[in-house]
This record gives structure tokens, C-alpha cells and sequence, in this order.
């Protein structure tokens, strides 16, 4: 181990010179030089970001405020709104739990017209803040959650069909 050690020192050049005089000085001089500017650029860029922050904050709640949705509107209303919702989260779960090669035409397209649905009901939601409170608007953006909801569940039936194909038949002969 020792011949080991020794062998290495011996092949490997070490500066053991000592360094010029006022080496120490000099590095701390640069050492506090470098720590005041990071200081100053921390300093800006704190407060940037917290003007960030609290105009970011101030115009998200503005345009929260801004907004009128189909719960707003009544208690009643919040609850149809929830049912929906819920109902309509659930059934595409259950879809989205039955998908395969078999079934995913089907829920492809049922998925393209949710999509237009929900393009139709933020025209709604955006009339609802422009005009307000009125009823056909309220009326076509139930009937909106409703026929999601029953797309849905044409589409787990569809799906049990081609699951069980037995089915279809045992309920013809019944």
C-alpha cells in the first residue's frame, strides 16, 4: 500500500509552492464583491415576482367574480348543476373503464359530440353573463347536461351489446 502511494506522489506533479503574498486578500475581496452583486440582482428580482404574484391574483379573482354560472343563479339550480355533473363524471368513468378495440368507434364519436355539447353550453354560459338571468338560457343548458348524459348512457349500452351479444337475442325471445 505504501509503495502504492509513494509511486503515485512520485509520477504526479504537486505545485507545493506557496502562493504569491496578499493571495488571501485578494480572494476574499472577490468573494464579498460577488455576494454584494447577487444580493442586488435577488433583491429586483423578489420584488418582480411579487408584483407578479399580486397582479396575477388580482385579476384571477376579478374574473371569477366577472363570471355567472348556472349554480349562481339559485340553490336549486347549484343542485341540478351538481347532479349533472356528478352523473355525467360517473357514466364516463364507466366508459372510459369498458374501452377497447371493440368498443372505441363508439366512444370516439360519443366523445366528439360531448364535445360539441360542451362548446354549445359555454355559448350558453356566455350569453347567461352577457344577457343574464333568463330562462330559455337556463332551459337549453339543462337540456344541455341532459343530453350528455343520455349520450352517455346509450353509449354503456351500446357497449354491453357488443360485450354480450347474447343479450340482444335472450331479450328478443322473452
Amino acid at each position: 500500500m505504501e509503495d502504492k502511494l509513494h509511486t503515485y506522489f512520485s509520477e504526479n506533479d504537486f505545485d507545493f509552492q506557496e502562493p504569491h503574498s496578499g493571495h488571501l486578500e485578494r480572494f476574499e475581496r472577490k468573494l464579498n464583491n460577488d455576494k454584494q452583486k447577487q444580493k442586488h440582482s435577488w433583491k429586483w428580482l423578489s420584488v418582480a415576482a411579487s408584483i407578479v404574484l399580486v397582479l396575477g391574483f388580482w385579476l384571477g379573482s376579478n374574473h371569477q367574480k366577472s363570471q355567472l354560472h348556472l349554480a349562481d343563479i339559485s340553490p336549486k339550480m347549484e343542485e341540478v348543476e351538481n347532479y349533472f355533473v356528478t352523473a355525467i363524471n360517473q357514466e364516463l368513468k364507466t366508459v372510459e373503464k369498458n374501452r377497447s378495440l371493440n368498443t372505441e368507434t363508439i366512444i370516439e364519436q360519443a366523445l366528439n359530440r360531448l364535445e360539441d355539447l360542451e362548446e354549445d353550453y359555454n355559448y350558453f354560459l356566455a350569453e347567461l353573463n352577457t344577457n343574464g338571468n333568463q330562462t330559455r338560457l337556463i332551459s337549453a343548458m339543462i337540456k344541455n347536461y341532459q343530453k350528455r348524459l343520455e349520450i352517455l348512457q346509450n353509449v354503456l349500452d351500446q357497449i354491453q351489446q357488443i360485450k354480450n351479444p347474447q343479450i340482444l337475442n335472450d331479450e328478443i325471445f322473452i
